[in-house]
């Protein structure tokens, strides 16, 4: 199996557990997994970084995640060709108002 069929694969997989499952959709699912991986075929890959150090905000992001308990980053499943939210900050307390 080439790794063109395994992506196509990987992608159906992907759209058949986000529709719920359903039965008999398979034609389906597996033409929209091909144009997906298609389409990230023919798409310009990201520019490599020659530095070898991390960019600065992504310590941040990391720290912030782990601080709130959030899934890491590996185990959210973000489609390709997207990038993930950003973590929030939590909000400051209002002030009261002045009388």
């Amino acid at each position: 199996m080439s790794t063109d069929d395994k992506r196509i694969r990987e992608f159906a997989y992907q759209i058949w557990e986000s529709e719920g499952r359903p039965d008999g959709h398979e034609a389906r699912h597996w033409e929209m997994a091909r144009k997906l991986a298609e389409a990230e075929a023919l798409a310009p890959s990201p520019p490599t970084r020659t530095s070898k150090s991390k960019s600065p905000a992504a310590k941040p992001v990391a720290k912030a995640a782990a601080k709130s308990g959030a899934k890491s980053a590996a185990a959210v499943v973000v489609p390709p060709g997207e990038k993930p939210a950003p973590a929030k900050k939590p909000r400051a307390p209002r002030k009261p108002p002045a009388h």
